[in-house]
């Protein structure tokens, strides 16, 4: 993931109800929810989702898919996965960022 597209998306989950969206459609899974239930769920008014969800496609979040006369928007795993990707690519070093479980032994 180049560093202007990681910043694309950072952007548009920076808001709170865009994330919230966000996190919904990534618990759906890959079919995704109607808009209009989106709405429902999350409590936020059609005209605002619809801007909400035009800032996560912009980014290459979500997608949409037309079915008879709702939209479907689902969470667009592979861009997800790039961008987790681009944000721990060097994580640590190259060593594991793991905390060392320290176990102690009981005296008897």
């Amino acid at each position: 993931m180049e560093s202007k597209a990681a910043v694309a998306a950072l952007t548009a989950l920076a808001q709170d109800s865009r994330l919230q969206v966000y996190r919904l459609l990534v618990q759906a899974g890959p079919e995704g929810l109607a808009a209009s239930e989106v709405a429902e769920r999350l409590g936020i008014p059609p005209n605002t989702l619809s801007f909400h969800l035009k800032t996560l496609s912009h980014a290459d979040l979500v997608q949409a898919r037309p079915a008879g006369r709702f939209i479907y928007y689902s969470a667009n795993y592979e861009q997800m996965n790039a961008l987790l990707g681009f944000l721990t690519e060097n994580c640590c070093g190259g060593r594991s960022c793991a905390p060392a479980v320290v176990q102690r032994r009981r005296k008897a």
